[in-house]
């Protein structure tokens, strides 16, 4: 028995000795070749990535359903339809997405305006409904739920029905490409000073250089509670067509203030009305959907800080949500409110690029918010036609490019920065070591015990890094401008 003993914790101690890791790397020109192996060494030779103090748990890959995305999959043939779905959808699949967020009313990819009540003053929302969605977003959606059963949803308003907002329409500010009164541009400031002023100097590095005075919502009693039901309204018309939302938002980014569809709201009406209206109602209605605050989308501590220091935040709300410059505050809120959930909402999508740049950003905003403690990653359009343009004017990337023309389609250079890190780490995985900056290193372990290592290179030189895989160090050589992924 000892002799057999011998031989297995030789046997073992030999398995880990010649324990390799697989790489596939992509760059501008070479986009998911294999790279060789790599074998663990039992010394670091290279920067030493360091490992956290305490794991950060993982949970899913998602994005976002929208009506221009689904307007430019269809104009593929149905076979490439098919394969795009299968790849970003199927868990065989190539980015295995398993979470979609939703939008409640028109976003800014929406064809238009619209939301699910426009009659003014039905404060008993006799009138809402999800007709349109049943055209666009829902048949968008049951694509996706053929492809993966288990996906879950969370939705988030980017703008209230307009008869609810001081303004009475869907912007917070007026533009060329809409058509609010530009009279009412005065709401948002108060009659105070505009930031486009030449003698207002705004703090450098600080989004938004000026907060709004004003909530946007009529914050009313009759109006704030219509607003709470309204969203049990639309978690239950989504239950009926089998799409389960899980998870809402009560504000795509309060601090845009957008001509496409927005609002505006101050830490004071973000607190009413979440902790007054929305969660008692949904407490009763809806006692399985979890709040998040979010999105947040400025680095402004003090302001989200106000919001998550009030008495009822930890009884309001299970997690945070950041997008944009919000990104910047997360490390900081972590370490503060440590009993939130904390989750990313919206990849950052550029000006319609399409290109390497695009890739390097996307990578290195998903590793700093794995690496900083974020669970959830959401993706923005995951599929866009042409220059990806909004109805609102903003040229944005997507992972997959569709030629309108031609009718073809094309993985872009970004698709291939998710598939590095979404291929590999699924829902349940762990990050257990980081590095952030131009060499952008992060380590997960798979629910079956494996190592991931995703690492890049955004400089013109080579970078020697050593990524510690338990008591030993995986030794790499990261190429200039590549995307790579080591794999047990």
């Amino acid at each position: 028995m000892k002799v057999i003993a011998s031989l297995a914790a030789l046997s073992c101690a030999v398995g880990m000795m010649a324990q390799t890791f697989d790489c596939v790397s992509t760059t501008e020109s070479s986009v998911w070749k294999p790279s060789g192996k790599v074998k663990l060494s039992s010394r670091p030779s290279g920067t030493v990535v360091e490992t956290l103090a305490e794991p950060v748990n993982f949970g899913r890959w998602g994005t976002c359903f929208n009506e221009r995305g689904y307007d430019a999959l269809n104009l593929l043939p149905e076979s490439d339809r098919a394969e795009i779905m299968e790849k970003v959808f199927s868990p065989e699949g190539e980015l295995r997405i398993n979470m979609g967020r939703i939008p409640m009313n028109a976003n800014d990819y929406a064809r238009d305006w619209y939301s699910c009540d426009e009659v003014a003053g039905d404060f008993d929302l006799r009138y809402f409904n999800i007709e349109r969605d049943k055209t666009t977003l829902i048949p968008f959606i049951h694509q996706a739920q053929a492809l993966c059963p288990d996906m879950t949803f969370w939705a988030s308003p980017w703008s209230p029905p307009s008869w609810m907002k001081i303004n009475a329409d869907y912007p917070v500010r007026s533009d060329r490409t809409n058509n609010m009164d530009p009279r009412k541009d005065a709401f948002l400031f108060a009659g105070q000073p505009d930031v486009n002023r030449e003698d207002y100097k705004a703090p450098k590095g600080i989004f938004p250089p000026k907060l709004s005075e004003n909530n946007y919502f009529i914050m009313e009693p009759r109006y704030l509670q219509a607003y709470a039901d309204y969203f049990g309204k639309f978690i239950d018309a989504y239950a009926e067509q089998n799409i389960p939302i899980d998870m809402v938002m009560f504000q795509n980014e309060s601090w845009s203030y957008t001509p496409y569809p927005g609002c505006a709201w101050t830490p004071e009406g973000i607190i009413l009305f979440n902790t007054e209206y929305l969660a008692p109602t949904l407490g009763k209605t809806h006692p399985n959907v979890d709040i998040y605050f979010g999105t947040i989308n400025t680095n402004r501590y003090d302001v989200i800080d106000k919001v998550l220091a009030d008495s009822r935040a930890s009884k309001t709300y299970k997690g945070v949500g950041f997008q944009w410059e919000g990104g910047q505050i997360l490390p900081a809120l972590r370490k503060k409110y440590p009993g939130f959930r904390y989750v990313q909402t919206e990849g950052e999508c550029g000006w319609g690029s399409f290109d390497w740049g695009a890739a390097e950003h996307t990578f290195e905003r998903i590793n700093h918010y794995l690496g900083n403690g974020a669970e959830d990653y959401t993706f923005w359009n995951f599929i866009l036609p042409d220059d990806g343009c909004s109805g609102w004017g903003w040229k944005q990337n997507a992972l997959i490019r569709v030629d309108s023309a031609s009718k073809t389609y094309t993985l872009t250079p970004e698709y291939y920065a998710v598939r590095h890190y979404a291929n590999f780490i699924p829902t349940g995985s762990k990050i257990t070591a980081w590095r952030g900056g131009d060499t952008p290193v992060l380590v997960a372990e798979t629910p079956d015990g494996k190592t991931v290592v995703t690492a890049a290179n955004f400089t013109d030189r080579k970078a020697r890094l050593a990524v510690p895989v338990g008591k030993k160090y995986l030794n790499i050589t990261v190429a200039p401008h590549s995307l790579n992924t080591y794999a047990e």
